[in-house]
């Protein structure tokens, strides 16, 4: 099944808040209102990205905290390496 550009335009506009991409953001909203999309739509995209970046950050945070204890947890074995590096 191929997603309709419609579709594809919301899942862009969630993925670009997540990411905090203002111009990404802009871009798919525009898109998506000239492939159908309402303003309800985009707003409960918004909306359910928001909850997403909401959660992560809130799970990154807890990690993070854990990084000043005396035994940092090994970040390499729980994600099998960076990608920074």
């Amino acid at each position: 099944m191929k997603l309709d550009a419609r579709i594809t335009e919301l899942i862009a506009i969630g993925s670009s808040v997540t990411a905090n991409c203002q111009p990404c953001l802009q871009y798919h909203v525009d898109k998506a209102r000239e492939s159908g999309a309402s303003d309800p739509d985009i707003a409960q995209a918004i909306a359910v990205a928001k909850m997403v970046r909401k959660g992560a950050a809130a799970k990154m945070d807890n990690f993070a905290a854990t990084m000043n204890s005396p035994a940092p947890v090994d970040a390499g074995a729980l994600m099998g390496g960076c990608g920074c590096s």
